[in-house]
């Protein structure tokens, strides 16, 4: 099992900056690929950004790319979002979620509770 943990969440105004964190726990540890997610209210959750098991490759959606940065350290069982220059529709409830087992897909078994992230104008 792993547990995960979001931090680092917070009220912010546009044009600022925040960092998430997320903390990976447990006893069973697979060094896959981890994300984060983003769900809004009544919208659907959608992909912010991942990041491949050695941290080499990094995806974005189209709306963070340029703005946001995706790392992780996998010697503390953790990953980061940073995320700059935040606009209002950035606000929303940030998830992160790992594998269970290293896999090329996109599928992700284990979830984080979430961590609000809101922008102000």
């Amino acid at each position: 099992q792993v547990q995960l943990e979001e931090s680092g969440g917070g009220l912010v105004q546009a044009g600022g900056s925040l960092r998430l964190s997320c903390a990976a726990s447990g006893r069973t540890w697979r060094e896959g690929i981890m994300g984060w997610f983003r769900q809004a209210p009544g919208k659907e959750r959608e992909i912010v950004a991942a990041i491949s098991a050695s941290g080499d490759n990094t995806f974005y959606v189209a709306s963070v790319k340029g703005r946001f940065t995706i790392s992780r350290d996998n010697a503390k069982n953790t990953m980061y979002l940073q995320m700059n220059n935040l606009i209002p529709e950035d606000t929303a409830v940030y998830l992160c979620a790992a594998q269970s087992t290293p896999q090329s897909k996109m599928k992700f078994d284990y979830w984080g509770q979430g961590t609000q992230v809101t922008v102000s104008s």
